[in-house]
């Protein structure tokens, strides 16, 4: 929070009048995107499973938020669900006008490792729910004559990631299906990709003790490893990753469509 208010990069005016609609908002970029789009003046729904963590994030938000902060509770796996709550949400809250599809990635581990089973659940939460909510979402936007709809992936779009064999082959479907609909959408709506690298957060710190568990590798030996690779020589912060999603929702970012930004310090070898 400390470096929101220090570092704001925005105008305070930026998305007032903008209804932002954030999923996986109760932690991690999720979280830190809600922030940054609420001190640009939006209207933000929160979205996630976990009640008590959304509740947590919204308390947060109220305290310095300028527009209207509500949350809906809602399981992504479950389609008729995200279909309920998003019908519902227009018809209580109104337009949508920026849509972030983010959620957690699935387990690590070998792509030959998994059975066909394997890969339902995943592509339930990511591309399918992401596809029946800009599905709902899009005739309000083209209504309103503006839209912007932001997945947030992963640098394995472009670089599959060693040990994450489900969650590399997820990330690139979502990012061949935003590219596939940027050719699609009227011309006031944007969909783009943010590629998140090595973040601070609870994600990142799962995925280490299972390569720990798997491999006998120190926490400290994986970290290290991973900086490595990384010209910054650090984690990315979650609200510099919020920065670049929020300037994506802004009307000046509406010339950039169908691109998919990495977010990672560096990491990325190809140009």
């Amino acid at each position: 929070m400390d470096l929101l208010a220090e570092q704001f990069p925005f105008s305070k005016t930026a998305l007032t009048g903008k209804h932002a609609l954030v999923f996986g908002a109760s932690k991690g970029i999720g979280a830190a995107t809600a922030k940054m789009m609420a001190m640009a003046g939006a209207d933000v729904t929160l979205c996630a499973r976990n009640k008590a963590a959304l509740r947590q994030v919204v308390d947060e938000i109220s305290a310095f938020a300028t527009g209207v902060i509500t949350m809906r509770s809602v399981d992504l796996e479950n389609l008729l669900s995200v279909e309920a709550t998003v019908k519902e949400l227009l018809d209580s809250r109104g337009p949508v006008h920026i849509l972030v599809n983010n959620s957690g990635g699935p387990p690590g581990g070998p792509l030959l490792d998994n059975v066909i089973d394997d890969f339902a659940a995943p592509f339930r939460r990511h591309l399918h729910a992401a596809h029946q909510i800009t599905k709902l979402v899009v005739p309000v936007m083209e209504a309103e004559g503006y839209g912007r709809i932001i997945q947030i992936i992963s640098t394995s779009v472009k670089e599959p990631i060693p040990n994450l064999g489900l969650s590399n082959t997820l990330r690139g479907a979502m990012a061949s299906w935003a590219k596939s609909l940027s050719r699609e959408l009227p011309p006031c709506i944007t969909i783009n990709n943010v590629l998140p690298g090595f973040t601070d957060t609870e994600r990142l710190g799962s995925l280490a003790k299972s390569i720990n568990e798997k491999t006998g590798k120190s926490i400290d030996t994986i970290h290290a490893g991973w900086m490595g690779q990384v010209p910054i020589e650090r984690l990315v912060d979650p609200l510099e990753t919020a920065a670049a999603i929020t300037y994506l929702a802004l009307p000046i970012a509406g010339a950039i469509r169908g691109i998919s930004l990495a977010v990672d310090g560096g990491r990325l070898r190809g140009i």
